[in-house]
């Protein structure tokens, strides 16, 4: 699926928390409804079997409870996308990334085969489908995440190139696939922030590293004898560039996924580099941007939404630019789009207890014009507005109206862009003003009160985020049906 990931380390982020996040983006043409539940252990069966690869893998038990994202229709699989188990483990999967025929050839991708012409049927990898569901559950670290799915991707292999988010309250691990069964992991710095656009991103590993201390690298057990068998190390100086042995720097991705990165670390980083100009460090060309930086202040979640939102504002690749040259309007994959299915903030908060720590933030639609929100993980229902969702469009449910905002307001962008702003502004005050006061009640509320308090928590933020997403709704109506009568007044003039 096409994605785009931010990951945030505990130095660089505003309270020290670690922070991941990721919009869940479906292919062209299309989009996918999705929900915010809860998964109980005893929903986990003893075998998994993938509805798109009919791979069966035989569960660990003694699961986890887990928050996740799956499809609100059936017929697919799971997708579960992110969440945060009872250990208070956060994960995002996946962002799906590109390779090259050199490692393609060397190690082929495991694809289903149906049965035909007499043969019994293939099973195929796992993949964005089962990731979530068969790791989430059994792990009490991100590090524990990314062994368990090595293991799976060298036992089971994988039919796509994907990249993978952990992360608990001291670490983030980054986990990009190889191949259909080599893998590799690393820790992002904790000053550190690193920004992923559909594209294999580790631009430096260490070896020594992977198969000695693994401080800051982990990697399949045979990957130093893949990379030599092969002749996938190209570099000149003996020190691996995983994007030259691994990745692609394809026309597409000059078009598709650097762009993107290079926005991202253009805002956050303004003044690091020259950006912009025939005289610029990197543009959004640039095959060789920082996997990642350490940025110029630290980060909150609102600049993370920004990022995950934008449409290259202030460039001249906006598609909505209304001023200067609008030549190159549109040039380039924008990271807010209309086929945004959903985003994901996983927030560990290390100065709060540990049943609050884990916040979710979530978004649902174009995140160019949607709201993100908060929701406390550690629960065991999550609210109606965001857990209901189903085929059926209704204003019962925070997916499809936040679905209908982005289309009336993307057709009416210049009037009704006032009131997405102030009901992203809005939503993010009221529901912090809330999270704050639960966070003080709940830290102060006796063992056997904070449960039921948290689940008081969710309900009232998911009350207030109903009231102002139902009032934005009718004034982006308006807008729009303001304009077209407009248009229809011209026509008949």
């Amino acid at each position: 699926m096409a994605c785009t990931t931010i990951l945030v380390g505990k130095k660089a982020s505003y309270d020290g928390s670690t922070m991941i996040a990721r919009n869940d983006d479906s292919g062209s043409g299309h989009f996918t409804a999705k929900k915010f539940v809860v998964v109980q252990p005893e929903e986990h069966p003893a075998v998994y079997r993938s509805v798109l690869s009919h791979v069966e893998i035989p569960l660990p038990g003694n699961a986890l409870r887990m928050t996740a994202m799956p499809n609100a229709v059936e017929g697919k699989g799971i997708w579960a996308a992110s969440g945060v188990n009872a250990a208070n483990v956060g994960m995002t999967a996946t962002e799906t990334i590109t390779s090259n025929p050199r490692v393609l050839g060397a190690d082929p991708l495991v694809v289903y085969q149906p049965a035909q012409d007499g043969q019994p049927e293939v099973p195929g990898g796992i993949g964005e489908e089962d990731i979530v569901y068969l790791v989430l559950p059994y792990i009490h670290s991100a590090r524990e995440g990314v062994l368990r799915l090595g293991r799976l991707l060298e036992e089971y292999g994988t039919y796509e190139m994907n990249g993978i988010a952990f992360q608990d309250v001291d670490e983030i691990w980054w986990l990009e696939t190889i191949g259909g069964h080599h893998w590799m992991a690393r820790r992002v710095p904790d000053d550190a922030y690193v920004v992923m656009p559909n594209q294999l991103g580790i631009d430096a590993f260490d070896l020594e590293d992977a198969f000695g201390a693994q401080e800051n690298y982990l990697c399949s057990s045979d990957l130093r004898e893949f990379i030599r068998d092969n002749h996938l190390d190209l570099s000149l100086d003996g020190c691996l560039n995983p994007r030259d042995a691994f990745g692609s720097h394809d026309d597409a991705d000059h078009v598709y996924n650097t762009p993107r990165a290079w926005f991202m670390l253009r805002h956050l980083n303004p003044n690091t580099w020259v950006w912009d100009g025939p005289a610029a460090d990197y543009g959004p060309r640039s095959d060789d941007l920082p996997w990642c930086m350490v940025p110029e202040r630290k980060l909150t979640p609102e600049d993370v939404k920004y990022v995950l939102s934008s449409h290259y504002q202030g460039t001249p690749f906006d598609p909505y630019a209304s001023y200067g040259d609008k030549s190159m309007k549109g040039a380039y994959r924008s990271i807010g789009i209309n086929r945004n299915d959903f985003m994901a903030l996983i927030q560990m908060r290390p100065d709060l207890p540990e049943d609050i720590r884990a916040v979710e933030w979530i978004a649902y639609a174009s995140n160019a014009f949607n709201t993100m929100v908060p929701f406390y993980a550690n629960v065991e229902r999550t609210p109606a507005y965001l857990a209901c969702t189903t085929g059926e469009v209704s204003t019962d449910s925070f997916y499809w109206v936040s679905r209908m905002i982005a289309a009336m307001a993307d057709a009416s962008y210049a009037k009704s862009l006032i009131h997405v702003e102030r009901y992203e502004e809005g939503v993010l005050s009221a529901s912090r003003a809330l999270l704050n006061q639960y966070d003080r009640k709940i830290s102060a509320a006796e063992e056997g009160q904070r449960a039921a308090l948290r689940e008081e928590a969710n309900t009232a933020i998911a009350a207030e985020l109903k009231k102002r997403a139902a009032d934005t709704l009718d004034k982006v109506l308006f807008e729009l049906s303001s304009g077209m009568k407009n248009a229809y007044a011209r026509s008949d003039a």
